[in-house]
């Protein structure tokens, strides 16, 4: 590849050797995805389109050819990126990777009594599903928080749903039943009032209409409700569907016990095991009851489930389940999961991009996936894959290291070859590869507790612990162990004062970018304004000022609909984003759409006179985004990105206590020191209590208190390993993450 230029990119040429692993590092907005991504995987995928007949063409999105002069020798190119999975509520762990088919073809095969062919088996065909929920799995019924104030009585209006009205009909029915004191609060019932409230169906209600008495059926209050607003087919009004919304929550179907599946296919049996219960089974649990099935008839179909499982269970994610639904899986696991899909292809002499893999892996399983890594090489593709982790990169055949910095400081390869010299080369990736993780000379001392009180919260054992306040806290254990359960979940319940800083996408939309969301664009159009006396909405690309070709988007949208959206740069304005009347106007030598263009880090140096704008651009490049450039739209930024901007807004000490999780997310090894600086400050000058959900060794080695869960995910994980100091963890027999600790502070050695 000769000239790359894309963002960046400073005309690179480089060599990728064909069925290899290479890995690209540098430090964070070097230029990686720039490269691998937005030039190799772009260029890759173009072309394929272009191998199709030019009808075809027509239906597919076409991406405009990336600034590079020239790629050669281009395989056909799988790009795998940590986009989380959709698909809806009928996408699964089993759809998505295929191993839910293999199933269905089992129990069609073999299974006792025979019911059908694999249709049968399958909750998305009208011959498998559940009729009652259509194979969703879930129906929509009455939430009793909301529906029923216990403390209250029926005079008191006990019950909230808006047909029950004190003074109403059906309220009326109720206190004239004889069956309920009116003025008992319900929390007083005994269970049989309860049933009478809510359930029954049983008996009458005399009536006064219209000087005559009628009976009506009795019906309990959920029992009407339904009957009303949830089996009507009929299309409700407006205010209609909010109220029953309010008053409902989704709830696993009663008839196949959330299953999704028809009573026939429950009825089938494999081992003594239906369909639904190997689907519910943990991966590696699945994987021992698979391989230790005798079904000679089967034996190809079992070799290649046995095989696929084995997969989810070697990649680290052995705790999920097949039916667990693809849309509740993070990034990371996303990504492992779309690996598990491609190891299954008989294809080769593809290209496979990954981008960072070993996100939210545990120390413990990256050579696992280092493992499958090469058995994608070794089935004769070239494997090519952005990532930080020190083994990763140790595991590489070949290496590219990007820089030396960001922005405008990198987008130069800085080193290729092999991995053995790269320690030896002066960069941050090379230094950082001889860097050896030290624990604190002197932890702090904890100020008070923040307490978590019986914590059930999925697969967490009934914990009660106290987490030190005023100081930084890592909660450490291997994927699925319980740590975001703990933390996100029980932590965030008890104590909902704390602000939790996570990786999910920042409130935006495409017209959202670093100063909006940062709050600083208003202070930026106002300097323009004042030094060219003109309104301040003419330099916002969302008013006045914006082209008119592209609504200041800067690049026109083109959708495809269920395809994915393209979009190529205006022709208009050129991607400046404003109209040619307002790019007239300049501050100190400067267009609204060059200072757009700038980084975080130039755009401290030119706006330092500014007492508003300067220090929250500070507070940006302190979480290390200096390389972000001021106008770049957020729905571009990584997770890690978007956790590490958020962070940046709470720098002023807005909250007592933090709640990150994984923030290392897409740090460079070298950039982490950085971040523990931010975190540090806002334990010492903000008395803030820092909890951090990590696997990064560096930052568990900084912790002034570290608690560890495990000891494995799942169901075999929930419990508490370890809690105290770093330096008693390192001494402790049986935790994976000591072993690894111990290896990083080069005590031992830890056998792939």
């Amino acid at each position: 590849m000769t000239g790359a230029r894309e963002h960046n990119l400073a005309a690179v040429d480089v060599e990728i050797p064909k069925r290899k692993l290479t890995v690209v590092t540098g430090v964070s907005g070097s230029g990686k995805s720039s490269l691998v991504f937005e030039t190799i995987a772009v260029e890759g995928q173009r072309q394929m389109t272009e191998m199709l007949p030019a009808f075809v063409r027509t239906f597919l999105p076409s991406s405009a050819r990336p600034a590079v002069d020239l790629i050669e020798h281009l395989p056909a190119t799988v790009a795998v990126d940590q986009r989380p999975l959709t698909g809806g509520p009928r996408s699964t762990v089993g759809t998505i990777t295929d191993i839910a088919p293999l199933l269905r073809l089992l129990f069609a095969r073999v299974g006792e009594p025979f019911v059908g062919y694999p249709d049968a088996f399958s909750f998305n065909m009208p011959a498998g599903m559940c009729p009652e929920c259509e194979g969703l799995g879930e129906v929509t019924d009455v939430d009793l928080a909301a529906f029923l104030d216990r403390t209250r009585s029926l005079n008191q209006g006990a019950l909230l749903a808006p047909i029950f009205k004190v003074g109403g009909r059906d309220w009326h029915l109720f206190t004239a039943s004889g069956r309920l004191d009116p003025d008992k609060p319900v929390a007083a019932y005994s269970e049989r009032e309860l049933h009478d409230l809510l359930y029954a169906t049983d008996g009458t209600v005399p009536l006064e209409v219209a000087g005559s008495t009628i009976n009506l059926a009795y019906e309990g209050a959920v029992v009407k409700f339904r009957r009303r607003y949830l089996d009507q087919q009929a299309e409700p009004g407006e205010r209609t569907r909010r109220m029953v919304q309010e008053l409902t929550t989704s709830v696993p179907c009663r008839a196949c016990g959330g299953s999704r599946l028809s009573p026939l296919a429950l009825s089938s049996r494999v081992g003594g095991h239906t369909i639904a219960d190997l689907c519910a089974m943990e991966a590696e649990d699945l994987l021992g009851v698979l391989a230790g099935l005798e079904v000679p008839a089967a034996k190809p179909v079992l070799d290649t489930l046995v095989a696929q499982v084995g997969h989810l269970v070697r990649i680290g994610l052995g705790y999920l389940s097949l039916d667990r639904r693809t849309g509740t899986l993070s990034g990371g696991e996303s990504q492992r999961v779309k690996i598990v899909r491609h190891l299954s292809s008989s294809l080769n002499d593809l290209l496979y991009v990954f981008d960072e893999p070993s996100v939210g892996l545990h120390p413990r399983d990256v050579h696992r996936l280092t493992g499958l890594l090469r058995t994608l090489r070794d089935k004769g593709n070239t494997v090519l894959v952005v990532e930080h982790d020190r083994d990763v990169i140790a595991a590489a055949d070949h290496v590219l290291d990007l820089g030396p910095g960001a922005g405008t400081a990198g987008g130069r390869v800085v080193y290729a070859g092999g991995v053995d010299a790269l320690p030896a080369v002066d960069s941050p990736t090379g230094r950082a590869m001889t860097g050896r993780t030290r624990l604190k000379d002197e932890v702090r001392t904890p100020t008070g507790v923040l307490p978590i009180v019986h914590a059930r919260t999925h697969n967490l054992r009934d914990l009660s612990l106290d987490l030190p306040t005023g100081v930084l806290t890592a909660i450490a254990g291997v994927a699925g162990a319980g740590k975001s359960s703990l933390v996100g979940g029980a932590f965030r319940a008890q104590h909902p004062e704390a602000v939790v800083i996570d990786q999910s996408l920042p409130h935006a939309n495409r017209r959202s970018t670093v100063i909006t969301y940062t709050q600083v664009a208003d202070q930026i159009r106002g300097e323009f304004a004042r030094a060219n006396r003109v309104s301040p909405a003419l330099f916002s690309a969302n008013s006045s000022g914006a082209c008119t070709t592209c609504a200041g988007l800067g690049v026109v949208y083109t959708e495809f609909g269920a395809l994915e959206t393209v979009a190529l740069v205006c022709q208009t304005c050129d991607g400046r984003r404003f109209g040619d009347e307002v790019l007239a106007y300049r501050l100190r030598g400067q267009t609204i759409s060059d200072v757009l263009e700038m980084t975080v880090a130039q755009g401290r140096e030119f706006f330092a006179g500014n007492r508003r704008i300067a220090p929250v651009l500070a507070a940006t490049a302190d979480v290390g985004l200096d390389y972000l450039r001021l106008g770049q739209p957020l729905t571009s930024l990584s997770g890690g990105e978007c956790q590490r901007i958020k962070l940046a807004a709470h720098l002023h000490g807005s909250g007592t206590a933090y709640v990150l999780d994984e923030p290392t997310t897409g740090l460079h090894m070298a950039d982490v020191g950085r971040l523990l600086g931010v975190l540090d400050r806002l334990v010492d000058e903000y008395a803030a209590t820092v909890i951090v959900i990590e696997h990064n060794l560096d930052v568990l080695a900084h912790a002034d208190w570290v608690v560890e869960l495990g000891p494995e995910g799942g169901s075999r994980g929930g419990r508490i390993l370890y809690q105290g100091e770093p330096r008693g963890l390192v001494e402790l027999a049986g935790s994976p993450t000591g072993v690894h600790l111990r290896r990083a502070l080069g005590m031992a050695e830890v056998a792939a």
